[in-house]
């Protein structure tokens, strides 16, 4: 286990913590009967029936796997 040979500086810390930031993830917009969804691109989509029912996952058209 590596062990630091002196006291990092307050200011050091915190300006190496600084740059630690997590990103948004980029979602795309899709309309579908009328319905807004967000969701995140090259994905499965969970195609549901008119009950909410999962049905399977969906992928650039095709079925990729059941639910």
């Amino acid at each position: 286990m590596a062990v630091p040979k002196r006291k990092m500086s307050r200011s050091n810390t915190r300006a190496r913590r600084s740059q630690w930031k997590a990103t948004a993830p980029h979602l795309v917009k899709t309309v579908e009967n009328g319905q807004v969804t967000y969701s995140l691109p090259h994905q499965a989509k969970v195609v549901t029936d008119s009950a909410g029912t999962a049905l399977f996952l969906e992928y650039k058209g095709r079925k990729v796997a059941d639910v």
